[in-house]
């Protein structure tokens, strides 16, 4: 027991220490970045956005740390023959390994419930930061879709109880025109809205003037009316908040608005079965670093093994990647998407930790 807590000790902290080095190098290359774009008031406001979007950076490429992290550790352990003398007493591979797996599934877990929330409010924080506080025209409620659009003579807010997956089509829509001042001065109702080249052309139609002394007794009925806009489809469609924007504890609803709305919650569902899978994969990095770093340093031959167990922990993650593109475009199912690398990383890793075994 004392020794598989050495071990498991040993691998915290290695990992904790080479996550810090990456968020440190990841801090200066947004810091060079905010400086380059010269949007900030100083050196400070850009550190601070900076360390605002360090978090997400090193969470994104957090099995690519562990898996560093586990080489440095393996080779340590190498050099003053610690695994030597724990191999020969007769330990299995995989007992041997389990400090850690476990340690690495631990990190794992941690990371998808209490790093990801972090990560994600802090990187919302820093482009509210970096953009003066501006958001986006769109936002899904629980119950309605809501938009906004404007000019130098006002904006429109939009209610829709539902709308299609392109986002240019309303049904049951709600405009109300505000004047610069912010004061209501128009009411439009619509069965059915649809998003044009530069106007909304609105079915089933009742209008109402607000700033009229009665605005029920001068209301009017169209059965069509036609509002000009200045947002277009894509403006609609970028306007989302990115998944990975969203914390993992709430994806889920997430999920469930955007499909209550009409959208398309496909890469939400891609993004959140990843996060269930991110632990596995992490353990597939701790293998496949241990499948080539885990011989006595006198075997010779350690830069080459070192370097084919990133090569492979990088294709890994690429393989990772790629598949959640081909998810987010609907080319091949949610759960292949999400859980298909994982799972190929951690039988082939303990496939060629047992062919070391045997050999």
């Amino acid at each position: 027991m004392t020794l598989w807590l050495y071990l498991g000790r040993k691998f915290l902290l290695t990992v904790a220490g080479t996550f810090l080095v990456f968020f440190g190098v990841m801090f200066l290359i947004d810091l060079v970045e905010q400086v380059r774009r010269g949007a900030n008031d100083g050196l400070s406001d850009a550190a601070w956005i900076a360390f605002l979007h360090s978090p997400q950076g090193v969470y994104e490429i957090l099995p690519l740390v562990v898996l560093l992290g586990a080489i440095a550790l393996f080779l340590a352990l190498a050099r003053t023959s610690e695994l030597v003398v724990i191999r020969a007493v007769g330990v299995w591979v995989f007992e041997a390994l389990s400090p850690a797996l476990i340690g690495g599934l631990i990190v794992g877990m941690l990371a998808v419930t209490v790093l990801n929330p972090i990560a994600s409010a802090t990187s919302r924080k820093a482009d509210a930061s970096a953009e003066g506080g501006g958001d986006n025209i769109v936002s899904v409620s629980g119950e309605a879709i809501w938009l906004r659009q404007g000019d130098r003579a006002g904006q429109w807010v939009i209610r829709a109880e539902r709308a299609t997956p392109e986002g240019t089509e309303l049904f049951n829509a709600i405009f109300i025109g505000l004047d610069t001042e912010g004061t209501p001065v128009r009411r439009v109702e619509a069965t059915h809205a649809v998003l044009g080249r530069g106007a909304w052309e609105l079915t089933g139609v009742k209008d109402w003037p607000m700033d009229a002394p009665n605005p029920e007794k001068d209301a009017e009925r169209h059965e069509t009316l036609t509002l000009n806009t200045n947002l277009t489809q894509q403006e609609i469609r970028n306007s989302f908040e990115a998944p990975g924007m969203i914390s993992f504890w709430q994806l889920p609803e997430q999920i469930r608005r955007l499909e209550r709305a009409g959208f398309s919650s496909r890469s939400h569902k891609v993004l959140f079965h990843m996060e269930l899978a991110t632990p596995f994969l992490i353990v597939a990095m701790i293998q496949i670093a241990a499948g080539f770093t885990m011989q006595p340093a006198r075997a010779g031959r350690t830069g080459v093994k070192v370097l084919i167990a990133v090569l492979l922990g990088f294709a890994l993650f690429f393989l990772r990647n790629f598949a959640q593109i081909l998810g987010n475009n609907g080319q091949i199912p949610v759960l292949l998407a999400a859980w298909g690398p994982p799972i190929a990383g951690l039988l082939f890793s303990a496939g060629l930790l047992l062919h070391m075994e045997d050999g």
